[in-house]
């Protein structure tokens, strides 16, 4: 009876992986592990690399109940929301 699905492939240490929708779900989001990677930072007086930790995101989805768009546009909001994670945020 759901309609989406969370699945942590980096719990088995993998960084990225396919998530495929098992009916009657119309979609499924997979993260990754995080790791440090080497990233350029980009600043007012110019760019440079840092390291940062990085996580990938996989959203796989039914296009005849969800558009493409849609789907984007909620990868996104997801993305964002992590990026602006803060650990001491009380709730």
């Amino acid at each position: 009876g759901g309609t989406f699905t969370l699945s942590n492939v980096g719990t088995f240490g993998n960084v990225m992986g396919t998530p495929i929708i098992l009916q009657p779900q119309v979609a499924i989001l997979a993260v990754g592990a995080i790791r440090k990677k080497p990233v350029v930072i980009e600043t007012p007086e110019g760019d440079t690399i840092g390291i940062r930790h990085m996580m990938f995101l996989s959203h796989s989805y039914d296009h005849r109940i969800v558009d493409g768009s849609l789907g984007a546009s909620f990868l996104t909001a997801v993305a964002k929301e992590f990026e602006a994670w803060d650990i001491n945020r009380e709730w």
